[in-house]
């Protein structure tokens, strides 16, 4: 008989499934059968890898075109602006959480603004933002539900207790893709701003997208605004490619970094534009005794081709929530100008961890306050078990080929006292157009240095034992 077999053909074997799923509504009255638009071939993948041998997207393993693609539309959505379209998004995630092992799913979001709280996505499953479609997040602070505080934090990050859920949120998921036709996510802030300063928030504020536990996973092709808080947080997350991003928010809107990845390893942040009033890229893993605890460092992560203007905060920040670890730190070819830090390195008593392997190189800088930056002193705690002599480990930072036009200051090392600085190398570094203050600061750090200018700290004179930090 199994000489006999004829192996189905696709069409049948898909009618059969179509088949299936129409028996399985039946039986269901309150599950509608919505129309399925089929793709005909799996051949064809959607990948964020790249023949550029300078691109990290390869960290994106790719996924099949998705079989089943929907419309937010299919599922009563009104993108007028002001029809609340939170059922709607519900519901579309919820059905297509079906096709998850049948080649995965679509849901695109057409021409229109389309109103909504927050809502979850699911794992094989691609949001796609035609052009035009704006999503904006509701003004209604009950549409943004408070969940469990994250556990390498211990509370909120900005209020004891839970947090408010971000406008999409992913946990435990695998091959999701955001991405479109340059559609935008808009957050629609200024509702949480306000709270934070008038000082009357009650639970941290939501992120724009977060993703927990989650793995390969793609972000591209969007314009992010207006995140009530940080803006993109991949956290516990492997296999993350944030690519061709603009992220926008007010210059003095609190908190709104732009990639904030966090305790996750192999992550991808490139060709990103990003205006915000926080830190354009911040690496995290954790916070004090909690972070400490949890132990899930963040490492494997490559920034490259980034640029934008931060006039509080730093292009690239690295802590200062850094209790778990950060290690093997790639950051390449950053175009910053009139923010308060160029590359800045934040960590504090209490913290513990280590950072350690880390290589920026290629930097250009235009009226950038202090391009170069170790700091420390924030006295910032999640609550009284922290450890004072929970101090961070420094080894392996190299630092070159930065070039900075009209700064307030020469570099800034405030280091901690009582932690431990090895093999720290800053190479080809020109300052031009220092203000008043040109000569290095320097404290509790030790290294080496190469062709730099001005001349450097006497603390990093020492460039006669480093064999990795010679002139190139």
């Amino acid at each position: 008989m199994l000489g006999n077999f004829t192996r189905p053909s696709w069409v049948a074997v898909m009618f059969l499934s179509l088949a299936l799923v129409t028996f399985v509504s039946l039986q269901h009255p309150g599950i509608t059968v919505f129309p399925i638009r089929l793709r005909s071939s799996s051949s064809e993948a959607e990948t964020g890898a790249s023949e550029d041998p300078r691109s990290c997207s390869g960290y994106f393993q790719g996924v099949a075109r998705r079989r089943f693609v929907m419309s937010i539309k299919d599922f009563g959505g009104v993108g007028d602006g002001k029809t609340s379209n939170t059922e709607s998004f519900q519901k579309a995630i919820r059905y297509m959480q079906r096709f998850g092992g049948m080649g995965g799913s679509q849901l695109n979001i057409p021409r229109g603004r389309w109103l909504t709280g927050s809502f979850n996505l699911t794992s094989n499953f691609t949001l796609f933002l035609e052009e035009g479609a704006v999503v904006l997040g509701s003004q209604d602070p009950k549409e943004w539900p408070v969940i469990e505080p994250l556990p390498s934090y211990g509370r909120g990050r900005e209020r004891l207790g839970g947090r408010h859920i971000s406008l999409i949120h992913g946990n435990g998921l695998q091959n999701v893709v955001v991405t479109g036709q340059n559609g935008t996510v808009d957050g629609q802030g200024n509702m949480w701003w306000e709270l934070w300063w008038n000082k009357t928030l009650v639970h941290t504020r939501g992120h724009l997208l977060e993703l927990m536990n989650s793995e390969n996973v793609l972000i591209s092709n969007l314009t992010f605004r207006n995140s009530p808080f940080w803006t993109i947080h991949p956290i516990y997350c492997r296999n993350v490619v944030v690519k061709g991003m603009t992220v926008l928010a007010p210059l003095n809107a609190p908190n709104t970094d732009g990639v904030d990845p966090d305790s996750s390893a192999n992550v991808c942040i490139e060709d990103n534009y990003i205006e915000s009033g926080d830190d354009l890229v911040a690496i995290k893993s954790g916070w004090d005794q909690y972070g400490i605890t949890m132990a899930r460092p963040s490492t494997n992560i490559v920034v490259r081709r980034v640029s934008g203007t931060t006039p509080t905060c730093s292009g690239v920040g690295i802590g200062s929530e850094m209790s778990g670890g950060i290690s093997n730190i790639t950051i390449q070819d950053l175009h910053i100008w009139n923010s308060a830090a160029g590359v800045r390195i934040k960590s504090d008593y209490g913290r513990g961890g280590y950072i350690a392997n880390v290589t920026i190189s290629d930097i250009r800088m235009e009226r950038v306050k202090i391009p170069i930056k170790f700091s420390r002193g924030s006295n910032d705690h999640p609550d009284d078990g922290w450890d004072p002599k929970a101090v961070p480990k420094f080894k392996g930072i190299l630092i070159s080929n930065v070039t900075s036009v009209v700064s307030a200051k020469a570099a800034s090392l405030e280091g901690i006292k009582g932690a431990s600085y090895e093999d720290l190398c800053f190479k080809n570094i020109t300052l031009i157009d220092v203000g008043s203050s040109a000569a290095w600061h320097c404290e509790y750090v030790s290294g080496f240095a190469n062709e730099v200018f001005p001349v450097p700290c006497p603390e990093l004179h020492n460039n006669g034992t480093s064999s990795w930090c010679l002139p190139s």
